[in-house]
């Protein structure tokens, strides 16, 4: 038999954390969440979930970014996949380097006073994130995936199952 998977939800929304908790458990998945970022980190750091899910603004506004870095950029947690869960509208592009195509994006004038700049390559499946911090210096990650809120079971689930049956 094939151990359950694990997925840390990590939101300040308890009423978001119920919704998605309750789709996935119906799904067979085992859920675990935490409420902001330290919350958050200790748990991905102390279970190493097979998925993470992220919320942006929570006690700060990029919180959920800053947690979503630390994961990428930590050599034990990196390999989980991380999750986007914003309202945020997300820029789509056909090449592979979403990093690129983010600075391009910037330079664009509709695009150059944006604080966060999410992009996703809908060919590779290659996202990311590029904002601007508090100090006003460019942050790039890449990321898994971006779903939206207020989050539809429809396209979490088959996103959540592509991620985990790479």
């Amino acid at each position: 038999m094939e151990k359950q998977k694990r997925i840390v939800i990590v939101d300040d929304d308890i009423d978001i954390i119920n919704v998605v908790e309750s789709v996935l458990t119906a799904q067979g998945y085992i859920v675990l969440s935490a409420n902001d970022k330290k919350e958050g980190l200790k748990l991905i750091k102390k279970e190493k979930p097979d998925l993470a899910i992220l919320d942006v603004m929570m006690t700060t506004q990029f919180e959920g970014f800053e947690l979503a870095k630390e994961i990428v950029n930590d050599d034990i947690l990196k390999q989980i996949p991380v999750i986007i869960q914003t309202s945020i509208d997300v820029l789509t592009t056909t090449k592979p380097s979403v990093q690129a195509m983010a600075r391009e994006f910037r330079q664009q004038s509709e695009y150059s006073d944006l604080r966060v700049i999410l992009v996703k390559d809908l060919v590779s499946g290659n996202a990311g994130v590029d904002y601007l911090n508090e100090y006003n210096e460019n942050v790039w990650f890449p990321v898994s995936a971006f779903v939206r809120k207020p989050v539809d079971a429809n396209i979490l689930v088959p996103e959540i199952e592509r991620l985990l049956n790479n």
